[in-house]
C-alpha cells in the first residue's frame, strides 16, 4: 500500500512539472528553424569538426578539447591525444589540420620513438595528399632514422620520390625497404616502376643531347653558310650621345653585325619561320612584302636564295590579283620593289629578275629581325610618285 502511496506522489509530481509547460517555453530546448544547425554542435552527434573552436559558440567541444591537452598529463598521453585528432581529420581528408595535429604532438617531445616515428610517417601522408612532396619526403626520412625497418615510411619515400621525378632515389627506398621487407608487394611494384621509369628517362636524356648536338651542328652550318655569303646581319646599337657627330654610323654598323647569333634570325612574325640551310646548301628566308598604297602585306617562308624575285610575283599576282587591289593594276610587269636603307635614309631599287641572294649581298643591304623586307610599288602610279618624292633613290 505504502508503494502504492510512492507512485501516486511521483506520477503527480511529473504532471506538475509537466503542467508547467504549459505556461512557460522551456530554455533550453532547440528552436524550431535552427535545430539541426544546433544538434550538430553537440560532440556526440557531429559530424564533422569545426576548423576553429570557439569556447562560446561550442562550449562542449572546448570543454572536451581541454580535457584532452591537459597539460597535466605526461607528453605521451598528450601526444597520443593529438595524434588520434590528426587521425580524425586525416580520415576526413582536412589534410592540412592533420599536419597542424601531428605536428603538435611531435612537439610534445616525448620519448617513446615508436610514437614519434608514427606521427613523422602520419605528416609524411598527409604533407604527400597535400602535394608537399619536399615536406612529405623529409619526414619519411626522419620516421626511417628512428625505425630503418619502418615499412609505411620506407613506401612513403619510395611514393615520394617517384612524384618528385626522382627514380634513383625511389630504387633506393625500397632496396632499403626490401632487405627488412623481402615479400612487400607494395615495395617490389614501386621498385620495379622507378626502374622503368628510370631507363625510360635515361634513354629521353640521351634522345635529347643528340638532338641537341644535331641541332647545334645545324645552326653552326647555318651560321657559315650566312657569313661565307657576306650577308650581313642587322643588330640595333645604343644611340649615339648628343653631340657626337655622323662619321661613325658605318663603324656602329659593321660593329652591329660582327657578331653572328642565330638570335638575330628568328622572325618575328607570327608563324615564327626562320631561315634554313637545305641539304642541296642553299639557304630559305621568311621574306616581307610591303604594299604601301593599301597598307597590306605578303609573307612568303621559305623564298629560296636562287629564286628571282619575279618567280614569286607571277606566283602573287599572275593568275589572280588580291581583292584589295580594287584599281586591277598589281600585275607583274607593272611591279617596282625597293629595299630601305635606314642608316643612309635611302631606297634601293630592286631588279625583280635577280635572285634573293644577289640583293641579300648588297653592301647596303641588312637583314632585320631574320626577315628580308621589300616595299612593292606600281610603275608610273600617282601613289608611287608622291611616295617617292623627296627621297634618296638609288636605281637599278
Amino acid at each position: 500500500m505504502a508503494s502504492t502511496d510512492v507512485q501516486d506522489d511521483s506520477d503527480d509530481g511529473m504532471d506538475a512539472f509537466m503542467d508547467r509547460f504549459k505556461s512557460q517555453r522551456y530554455k533550453s530546448a532547440f528552436s524550431e528553424n535552427k535545430w539541426e544547425e544546433e544538434f550538430n554542435k553537440i560532440p556526440m552527434f557531429m559530424k564533422t569538426a569545426p576548423e576553429e573552436i570557439d569556447p562560446k559558440e561550442y562550449p562542449e567541444l572546448a570543454c572536451l578539447q581541454s580535457i584532452i591537452h591537459d597539460e597535466d598529463r605526461s607528453p605521451e598521453e598528450q601526444a597520443k591525444s593529438l595524434k588520434d585528432e590528426g587521425n580524425s581529420y586525416f580520415k576526413e581528408k582536412n589534410y592540412k589540420y592533420a599536419v597542424v595535429a601531428y605536428t603538435a604532438a611531435l612537439k610534445k617531445k616525448c620519448e617513446d620513438q615508436e610514437l614519434n616515428a608514427v606521427l613523422l610517417t602520419n605528416r609524411a601522408a598527409s604533407h604527400f595528399h597535400l602535394g608537399n612532396m619536399r615536406s612529405a619526403l623529409n619526414d619519411a626520412a626522419a620516421a626511417k632514422k628512428i625505425k630503418p625497418d619502418h615499412l609505411k615510411a620506407l613506401i612513403r619515400g619510395a611514393q615520394c620520390c617517384m612524384e618528385l621525378r626522382n627514380f634513383s632515389g625511389a630504387i633506393q627506398w625500397c632496396d632499403e625497404g626490401l632487405k627488412a621487407h623481402p615479400t612487400d608487394n607494395k615495395l617490389r611494384e614501386l621498385r620495379a616502376s622507378a626502374d622503368k621509369h628510370k631507363r625510360a628517362a635515361e634513354r629521353d636524356a640521351r634522345k635529347a643531347k643528340i638532338k641537341e648536338k644535331k641541332l647545334h651542328g645545324e645552326k653552326e652550318a647555318l651560321l657559315a653558310a650566312i657569313k661565307e655569303r657576306g650577308i650581313k646581319l642587322f643588330q640595333p646599337m645604343k644611340s649615339r650621345p648628343e653631340g657626337s657627330d655622323s662619321e661613325g654610323e658605318d663603324e656602329r654598323t659593321s660593329a652591329g653585325i660582327a657578331q653572328l647569333s642565330l638570335d638575330r634570325l628568328s622572325s618575328q612574325e607570327v608563324t615564327g619561320a626562320q631561315v634554313f640551310l637545305d641539304q642541296q646548301g642553299s639557304l630559305h628566308w621568311p621574306v616581307l612584302f610591303l604594299y604601301p598604297e593599301h597598307q597590306q602585306s605578303d609573307f612568303i617562308s621559305a623564298f629560296c636564295e636562287n629564286s628571282s624575285f619575279r618567280d614569286h610575283l607571277f606566283v602573287m599576282f599572275g593568275e589572280e590579283l588580291p581583292p584589295w587591289d580594287t584599281d586591277r593594276k598589281y600585275h607583274p610587269q607593272n611591279l617596282q620593289l625597293y629595299f630601305e636603307d635606314e642608316a643612309k635614309e635611302t631606297l634601293h631599287q630592286v631588279d625583280p629578275d635577280v635572285s634573293l641572294l644577289k640583293v641579300l649581298q648588297h653592301k647596303r643591304f641588312f637583314v632585320k629581325a631574320g626577315t628580308p623586307s621589300f616595299m612593292v610599288l606600281v610603275k608610273d602610279s600617282p601613289f608611287r610618285k608622291q611616295f617617292l618624292s623627296g627621297k634618296k633613290i638609288h636605281g637599278l
